[in-house]
């Protein structure tokens, strides 16, 4: 008997392994050009990297990842069950007043949109000064971010907020008093747990003189105070800071949004008169990617939070919030307001606003083309996240002599002026749509969210229902 199996009747077994009948995937399509979800080339390139080097990667500005966001959330405008406001007859007061609880000079602004602490040596001088005409300008506050206070940024800075980090670097009494108010840093939201960088590229001479340490040499701060090691000390050291001021100047507490709602609640047990919460989406001079992209909460989260744990301990309207963390529009300031924040603070919109990431600086008012120096930077305008390197193309993280002359102070002052000017007008309009003489008026129940997460972690309605996920 002839037992050979016949060509024409036995299976077909491929032997190419990605052919869309083979034995591991008998029904799978083919796949041969398609990545891995899990080792995409974004990870090939970091595990390429870290593989050749041994190091992980550093830099600046904020996540790049999508979470959720304000932009998640929308108003709900007066119609008929509520009456708008006429924008161009009726007034709607932006008036904000932070440290009321024990400060006996509260800081009065205008509008409740201020800037973030970003420090002398990851921004140049000319930076500091124009951001502290601009703010002066409007009727706002500015902060002077780690290693201390320089005269150019006082004296342009009508209202001026003085941090205290970690580091210690520059810190000096007699700034402190020089302040309007003391922010006392606990964390930030692009690095909470870690301390600050500042790579030797960008401590020249003077960064050097004013931080205590040899030129060209990276300095990497603390993570945590020395002064204290839990929220009793704290108390301890804001009593000595009031006690230096006189008890006039505000104290708040800056942290970066992790466990806020404890966090909010031994800050406010320590003695602060405002409370700073830092979401994940804010940015920084230099830090690892690691901590950018993988550690915090979203500021939408954390605003909830914090709100939460001022109602839970009757403190809504004795201490302040401020939000910070990925603020970029009118509309995020007022979605922040609504949630229940009396001050929202923006670092990287202050920054775009003087030019970075633009593909021009300007030279006596004349563009000049900065794409060639992006891409010295291996970036391109739009994707730069290059202010580590001291070698900002636009002239603005760097602590170089030629570069930091590529933004003038004036001409940075009126471009941040016309940036915090648009905010208020898009606040004040959205505000007046909803019905409200005062943006401190707004309210959760001017929100809805579009999706599920921004839902739950808002707790606010689902649009078109009433449901909260979690209630």
């Amino acid at each position: 008997m002839n037992t050979k199996l016949s060509t024409t009747s036995a299976p077909d077994i491929p032997t190419n392994p990605d052919s869309a009948t083979s034995l591991n995937s008998p029904i799978s399509p083919n796949r041969s050009g398609e990545e891995s979800a899990s080792f995409d080339r974004q990870i090939l390139d970091y595990i390429h990297r870290a593989s050749s080097t041994g190091l992980y990667e550093i830099r600046g500005l904020g996540a790049k990842r999508r979470v959720p966001h304000f932009d998640d959330l929308l108003l709900l405008a007066a119609s008929l069950s509520r009456y708008p406001l006429e924008g161009y007859r009726e007034r709607c007061s932006t008036k904000t007043v932070l440290g009321t609880r024990f400060a006996t000079k509260p800081i009065e602004l205008e509008i409740p949109i201020t800037i973030a602490g970003m420090s002398f040596g990851s921004l140049s001088a000319n930076v500091k000064q124009a951001i502290g005409r601009a703010a002066s300008e409007m009727g706002t506050s500015t902060t002077t971010g780690d290693g201390g206070m320089t005269n150019e940024e006082r004296d342009a800075s009508k209202t001026l907020v003085y941090q205290c980090l970690p580091s210690r670097y520059g810190f000096n009494p007699d700034d402190l008093r020089r302040a309007d108010a003391i922010e006392v840093v606990i964390g930030q939201g692009a690095k909470p747990g870690g301390g600050g960088m500042l790579l030797g590229q960008k401590v020249n001479p003077r960064v050097a003189a004013m931080r205590t340490l040899p030129e060209g040499v990276d300095q990497r701060s603390a993570s945590r105070h020395p002064d204290w090691t839990g929220p009793d000390d704290l108390a301890i050291k804001i009593r000595e800071y009031r006690e230096m001021t006189d008890w006039e100047k505000p104290i708040y507490v800056k942290v970066g949004a992790t466990r806020v709602f404890n966090d909010v609640k031994l800050a406010v047990h320590a003695g602060a008169d405002v409370v700073v919460v830092d979401g994940m989406q804010g940015g920084t001079a230099a830090t690892q990617t690691c901590f950018i992209e993988h550690v915090g909460i979203p500021t939408l989260a954390a605003v909830r939070q914090a709100v939460a744990a001022l109602e839970d301990l009757d403190m809504i309207g004795k201490v302040q919030l401020i939000v910070s963390g990925g603020i970029r529009t009118g509309a995020d300031v007022a979605k922040a307001l609504a949630m229940g924040a009396d001050a929202v603070s923006i670092g990287q919109g202050t920054l775009m606003a003087l030019g970075c990431n633009r593909d021009v600086w300007f030279d006596d008012g004349r563009p000049v083309d900065a794409r060639a120096d992006y891409a010295a930077l291996g970036a391109a305008p739009g994707t730069c996240h290059h202010c580590h390197t001291g070698r900002c193309p636009v002239g603005i993280t760097t602590q170089d002599a030629v570069l930091e002359q590529r933004l003038q102070p004036a001409w940075g002052a009126k471009h941040l002026r016309n940036y915090l000017k648009t905010l208020t007008m898009e606040l004040t309009t959205l505000a007046r749509a909803c019905g409200k003489q005062d943006v401190h008026h707004m309210e959760r129940e001017d929100l809805v969210a579009l999706t599920v997460e921004a839902a739950a972690m808002a707790q606010v309605p689902l649009a078109g229902t009433n449901w909260i996920p979690g209630r």
